[in-house]
């Protein structure tokens, strides 16, 4: 399963692309605000750290305005993902955008209906976002399980990216179901590498090591 990192923190972006362990990024307009910085500019930085797909969203709510953002964003870098929005304008793009030969990823994913739609308007990606569903009482992973499951029946080439990580159990989920990537907050990442059977064991062989005579 590929990892990516949602941010618009060109820090937190390139100690992750340090560990050679981030395969892209994802952002929106959002984390480029709480970043203090130009989305344009915020793109351009993040392409230049992270070689894999890198997702930006448009802000139109039509069809027109979300194809000229998503035509502009692909002129930044090659390996610029548009994101437009799952609504009957945003399918359009998605199309159009396809056509265009534009990849897009369709984000505010919250159903395997949806999913399909998506799939079937020629989706690069699709984000399911489960730390939302969560948060009104449903269970985020079981509609990626529904994905893959509907996805695996036609043999559709879209890739599940599983969205809203809020946890590393979402990413261990995300990963038995088969899903393509897991897109996550920097700190989320941060906690993969964690285990405390894993620090008790370091201190304990420094501990023991302490112990060794030393030649003199």
């Amino acid at each position: 399963m590929q990892l990516f990192i949602d941010s618009a923190e060109v820090s937190e972006l390139r100690k992750a692309a340090e560990t050679n362990l981030i395969n892209g990024c994802t952002t929106n307009p959002s984390l480029a605000a709480k970043a203090g910085k130009d989305y344009n500019d915020v793109l351009k930085e993040i392409c230049s750290i992270i070689k894999g797909p890198v997702s930006a969203e448009t802000i139109s709510l039509d069809a027109d305005g979300m194809v000229k953002e998503g035509v502009a964003f692909s002129k930044i870098a090659k390996n610029i993902v548009v994101k437009v929005p799952m609504t009957v304008e945003g399918m359009k793009a998605c199309q159009r955008l396809t056509k265009k030969g534009v990849k897009v990823n369709v984000t505010l994913c919250f159903s395997a209906n949806q999913a399909l739609l998506a799939a079937k308007s020629g989706a690069f990606f699709v984000s399911p976002f489960v730390g939302r569903l969560d948060d009104i009482g449903k269970i985020g992973i079981d509609v990626v399980r529904e994905i893959k499951q509907v996805y695996d029946n036609y043999k559709f080439k879209t890739q599940i990216l599983v969205a809203s990580v809020r946890n590393t159990i979402h990413v261990l989920d995300a990963a038995k179901i088969g899903a393509d990537i897991a897109t996550m907050p920097y700190s989320v990442f941060e906690q993969l590498f964690k285990h405390t059977l894993t620090d008790v064991g370091i201190k304990r062989f420094l501990e023991d090591w302490e112990k060794v005579p030393k030649k003199r």
